[in-house]
């Protein structure tokens, strides 16, 4: 039996677990806050060893996340020039030769000859998936864009951009679902837009979600679950099969590369276990990058930054934002949680525990981008943006349903339990924790130190220690610097040298950004599922402008 992925219609011994797990996050991270705290008030010297040790931890994780960072930067860069339609094509021709004749390696310069031997590769390997591969002319794509309160304008540049792109739109289906409570002007925008593309596409449809159906929160995941069951019956009465349909799930903001329904029709080709697997593009925030405040502008960048490093463990990656699946896995997992905030993630965690450990995440080396929060002024978008991180911090709401989660299935192997366990817990204790510890406690034990303490050899020697950890550390920031302004989009109005020496001292507010706007919202959502004071899903402000 399926285990039931959601806190709610729990018997009593799981609502005790439920409750552990829920206030595990949060009491563990306000323990390392307050205790080290205390410590450097009660016991300096031990609190000033503790942050040597957890200083020089860091390093290690930053010089370890910078180079993953430039060989996920390398892969990306490796892809930009390449044609996903023509390895398309040649990849159904590998098929119908019985997999024999491979393609001819590409000529030209290093990269491509080395992104021609990785596809070469990855073709060989399709001889031992479980299941024999479709051609790209069997496969239809779904794509459910939600909205609640998003606009035409911000909903047509994401549309436009399929229907433009190299993948055949007359093999795609678009379906906008829409909350039955949206606005006239919203569904108005929406059935405009269906007049005017809905001729390009297979289908476009416009599916309205009732409000308050049994079971169901006021979400996201309500919304796409409901448009996706619709969808399911849409396709039975056409008589396609489910697994030869590919759904993805974007933001209403999303846009994606050209050739994105290329590489994603390519990467579900060549995955042997394709109906074990999502796929996940890097998501980027450049939509209107250059329109928003520099602490916005910042803090996205290293949003797309951190995705970009995630997506060097396929191991340990989990879906986020925008993702693809096969539409025959998504209807067996019973589609995304109705009554989670989180669903990008909770559809991994829920296929996982479905599948007993036997799912992944593949990363495709192709962006897909979003808009930054743009609230009018800067006041409005700090209050937008802090409460959008709380949003993303709640997925914090996983860890105590993953964890009964693994109780119920012994099938799982223990140690796929333990790294996904860990890595799920120390990624929220990181967040909430760190960037205060760094820029905040690391400094109490000298302000606390006694007479004793300050006549010690450790007093004298542990600013050094720590300056010379960050002095250190400095070279990872630099080079995150060089590789943040390499993946930004140009941008289309002409900048001064000066406004460009700005952008660049921008990142001389990190600490302050990490605390007031990472760790506190996600601090604000640890204790808030502590005390069971659940979130309700907030949609963010979206604004377009004629430079975006």
């Amino acid at each position: 039996m399926s285990f039931h992925y959601s806190r709610q219609g729990l018997s009593q011994q799981e609502r005790r677990w439920e409750r552990f797990f829920q206030i595990l996050p949060g009491f563990a991270s306000w323990t390392v806050i307050l205790g080290m705290i205390g410590l450097s008030f009660w016991q300096p010297i031990a609190a000033a060893i503790g942050m040597i040790v957890f200083n020089f931890y860091w390093l290690l994780r930053m010089l370890y996340i910078t180079i993953f960072l430039w060989l996920s930067y390398f892969r990306l860069s490796l892809e930009a020039q390449t044609d996903w339609m023509a390895r398309v094509k040649a990849l159904d021709a590998y098929l119908a030769s019985g997999m024999e004749a491979l393609a001819p390696s590409a000529e030209g310069n290093f990269k491509k000859r080395l992104s021609a031997w990785i596809y070469a590769r990855q073709m060989r390997a399709l001889r031992k998936g479980r299941t024999a591969p479709p051609s790209s002319g069997e496969i239809t794509h779904l794509v459910i864009i939600p909205a609640v309160k998003e606009t035409r304008a911000i909903l047509e540049p994401g549309i436009s951009r399929i229907a433009d792109g190299s993948f055949p739109a007359s093999r795609i289906v678009i379906v906008l679902a829409l909350e039955d409570r949206a606005d006239a002007s919203v569904k108005q925008g929406a059935e405009e837009l269906k007049t005017a593309y809905g001729a390009r596409f297979e289908d476009f449809l416009v599916i309205y979600h009732p409000a308050d159906l049994p079971g169901e929160a006021r979400v996201k995941g309500a919304n796409i679950t409901y448009a996706a069951r619709r969808a399911q019956l849409y396709f039975a009465q056409k008589g396609t099969p489910q697994e030869k349909i590919v759904v993805s799930c974007f933001d209403a903001d999303t846009v994606v590369s050209p050739d994105y329904f290329a590489c994603l029709t390519a990467a579900f080709i060549l995955c042997p276990d394709r109906y074990r697997a999502s796929f996940q593009p890097i998501p980027v925030y450049h939509n209107n990058i250059w329109d928003v405040p520099g602490f916005a502008r910042v803090l996205e960048t290293g949003a797309s930054l951190f995705q970009l490093t995630e997506a060097t463990d396929p191991d340990k990656l989990v879906t986020f934002s925008s993702h693809s699946m096969s539409f025959k896995a998504l209807v067996e997992v019973d589609y995304w949680p109705v009554d989670m905030i989180s669903d990008d993630s909770a559809i991994f965690w829920k296929a996982l525990l479905h599948y007993r450990g036997d799912y992944r995440v593949v990363p495709m080396n192709i962006t897909v981008s979003m808009d930054v929060i743009d609230a009018g002024n800067i006041f409005k978008t700090a209050l937008s943006v802090y409460k959008q991180k709380r949003r993303w911090a709640w997925g914090v709401e996983n860890f105590p349903i993953v964890m009964r989660g693994f109780m119920k299935t012994p099938e799982m192997d223990w140690r796929d339990k333990i790294r996904h366990g860990f890595k799920l817990f120390e990624g929220h204790l990181a967040w909430a924790t760190w960037p205060f510890l760094l820029a905040v406690i690391g400094w109490l034990p000298a302000l606390f130190a006694s007479r004793e303490f300050e006549n010690s050899v450790l007093y004298y020697s542990a600013p050094r220690i720590s300056g010379t950890i960050f002095n250190l550390a400095m070279l990872s920031l630099i080079t995150t610097i060089i590789l943040s302004f390499c993946l930004l989009p140009k941008s289309k109005s002409k900048r001064s040298i000066f406004v460009r020496a700005v952008h660049a001292f921008e990142w001389l507010l990190v600490p302050p950004i990490m605390i007031f706007f990472s760790a506190l919202p996600a601090l604000d959502a640890q204790t808030r599922l502590m005390f069971a004071r659940y979130l309700e899903f907030w949609v963010s402000e979206k604004k377009r402008t004629s430079s975006s």
